[in-house]
């Protein structure tokens, strides 16, 4: 997930700069920071699972792996020309990112 959120950035920065407005490039630019954000959550409840032999980790993960990928997905997608009415599936993956980091935070107390 971080591999692709630096891609991600990477692609709006150099190829997409030029071809959207400025509305459009913030929202890649938050579809972008959300990947990554989902990315480090992710690496670091592995590296808990691992360390720490705890379960909910891997369910934490699971959130966030899901929450990313439909939060920055619909929010990249109407940033390139998709309907608005995919915005309505956004809180969707806002919602799996908070649950995850909840999860994972919870975990973590419990050790």
């Amino acid at each position: 997930m971080l591999s692709v959120g630096v891609a991600a950035g990477a692609f709006g920065a150099h190829l997409l700069a030029d071809k959207l407005d400025r509305r459009a490039l913030d929202l890649w630019e938050t579809a972008t920071r959300y990947l990554i954000y989902s990315g480090f959550g992710i690496v670091l409840a592995g590296v808990c699972r691992h360390q720490l032999a705890k379960t909910g980790f891997e369910s934490a993960a699971a959130l966030l792996l899901c929450g990313g990928i439909v939060f920055a997905g619909t929010v990249g997608a109407i940033a390139l020309g998709a309907p608005k009415w995919l915005g309505a599936i956004t809180p969707i993956g806002g919602l799996l990112l908070i649950g995850g980091f909840l999860l994972f935070g919870w975990t973590a107390l419990r050790l």
